[in-house]
């Protein structure tokens, strides 16, 4: 079991690494990761359980202790990516399944990486939890009407099947994790450093199937897509945390804003593109997936300075 939590600790410690190699060995070798591609939905759905397994009751509690700052965060999350994403595409004149991908990621939740650099930060975790909380169980609603919206400029969309698609691959593992951990809380405790393993090594086989299934694309593509991606990233960090710090937010609960907001759920992005829009679609949360892991240590880093000296 030690060696295991040792495991564990490395591939958190250094994910982003790992992220990098498996994405550039998909890339140079193809066939090794296209097996992958049909379970993307499968392996989303993993890292969801992951997730669900290691949240309580009483973390849904924290959401009604704080309505005013988790409405704010959830706001910031909705139309602050979102609207990056679609000003993105037309500004960089984006082909439709391109401005689609993007648009996802910037339609979908907080990632669940956000609560661990709002840690590293120093910042409100508790916040960041009850935001990601939050906005993942809105996302069945929201995340398809705001794409329904923003990507119609470009292409059709079907609501009702991606509604069914993020309750099927998102609300139903999540909901199985929780329940599994209220029932047998006591039984799983010791292998509780193992759950963050499982949703790492769901979101490293995604990002390898993705890239290899988009390969030739991206190396047409890849620069355009990666600095969009870059600039949504790093815009969503900053506006959150100016929109914190101008409805007079303190420091800490401003840097779990900035996170939340900067680090969106592109595996669920990446997912809901395969099914719904195409291959191609799935290559701005796949870069995302990549990016936002090297971005959120870096600005942990930085904020974390900021707050100690604070």
């Amino acid at each position: 079991m030690n060696t295991l939590n040792k495991v564990s600790d490395f591939f958190a410690k250094y994910m982003a690494v790992t992220v990098v190699i498996i994405a550039a060995v998909a890339l140079i070798v193809p066939p090794m990761f296209l097996w992958l591609t049909p379970n993307i939905s499968i392996f989303l759905g993993v890292a969801m359980f992951g997730m669900g397994m290691t949240l309580k009751i009483s973390d849904f509690q924290e959401v009604f202790k704080r309505p005013k700052d988790v409405f704010v965060g959830a706001l910031a999350q909705f139309t602050i990516m979102p609207l990056i994403a679609f000003c993105l595409a037309k500004i960089f004149q984006l082909p439709p399944e391109l401005a689609a991908g993007v648009i996802l990621v910037g339609t979908c939740p907080g990632g669940t990486s956000s609560n661990v650099m709002t840690y590293l930060a120093k910042g409100d975790v508790a916040l960041s939890v009850s935001m990601t909380i939050t906005t993942t169980i809105l996302a069945p609603l929201v995340t398809p009407i705001l794409t329904w919206l923003l990507v119609s400029a470009w292409l059709e969309i079907s609501l009702s099947a991606m509604m069914i698609s993020i309750c099927k691959i998102v609300i139903l593992p999540i909901v199985l994790g929780i329940a599994i951990n209220a029932f047998f809380g006591k039984s799983i405790e010791k292998f509780s450093k193992l759950l963050p393993l499982v949703s790492i090594i769901a979101i490293i086989l995604i990002v390898g199937g993705v890239v290899s299934v988009n390969a030739q694309k991206l190396l047409e593509v890849g620069l355009l897509i990666a600095a969009v991606v870059i600039i949504h990233n790093l815009l969503g960090y900053g506006l959150g945390f100016m929109l914190a710090k101008i409805l007079k937010m303190n420091t800490s609960k401003a840097t779990a804003i900035s996170i939340e907001v900067g680090m969106q759920n592109s595996g669920l992005a990446t997912s809901l593109a395969m099914l719904h829009f195409g291959a191609a679609a799935a290559i701005p949360g796949a870069i995302f997936s990549v990016w936002h892991n090297i971005s959120g240590s870096i600005t942990a880093n930085i904020l974390s300075k900021y707050n100690g000296k604070r």
